[in-house]
């Protein structure tokens, strides 16, 4: 898959798992306690989830798969990825998905992810080749339900078209 040069905070489901007295701002109290669910931005969230005090410490929380992954979601990509607007559930929606999968270990989740790529990539493919027709009417619809790695890839099909055509017809005006 492409690589999404830079993500946007993505905010991620966490629980905490310790009491943390003094980062109450977070959830607008006096401080967190163990049990507290949190919206977190995802970078955030990762480094918590990931860092324990010692070898036998629990981390500050437990990360949770985003919306943009829920099982709703998921069913949804795995019934007709061409159908799901992935603009909808996040802008970055692999970023965040390729993301997850270094977090968990979600085979299903992984095979879900490359199957939409691979068919969603076909039919942008199909659009970029278009040309022109793609930027109005139902290609303006296509293009908003796209998320940023499918985006700079009709991009770049769609530059590709266009180069080679003005290749063409510099040859034949040779």
């Amino acid at each position: 898959m492409p690589t999404c040069p830079a993500d946007p905070p993505q905010k991620v489901p966490c629980q905490f798992e310790l009491d943390v007295p003094y980062l109450g701002h977070l959830d607008n109290s006096s401080g967190l306690k163990p049990g507290t669910p949190l919206s977190l931005p995802l970078w955030l969230a990762e480094m918590l989830a990931l860092a324990s005090a010692g070898e036998d410490s629990k981390a500050p929380l437990t990360l949770n798969l985003p919306p943009c992954l829920s099982d709703q979601v998921i069913n949804a990509l795995k019934a007709d990825p061409r159908a799901v607007a992935l603009r909808d559930q996040s802008a970055h929606f692999y970023g965040v998905g390729v993301r997850m999968l270094d977090l968990f270990d979600e085979r299903e989740l992984g095979a879900v992810l490359r199957t939409t790529f691979v068919v969603r990539a076909n039919n942008v493919g199909l659009h970029a080749r278009k040309g022109e027709d793609s930027v109005g009417g139902q290609g303006e619809e296509f293009l908003r339900g796209l998320d940023e790695w499918e985006r700079n890839l009709f991009r770049r099909g769609h530059e590709g078209v266009r180069a080679a055509k003005e290749w063409t017809d510099k040859v034949k005006k040779l």
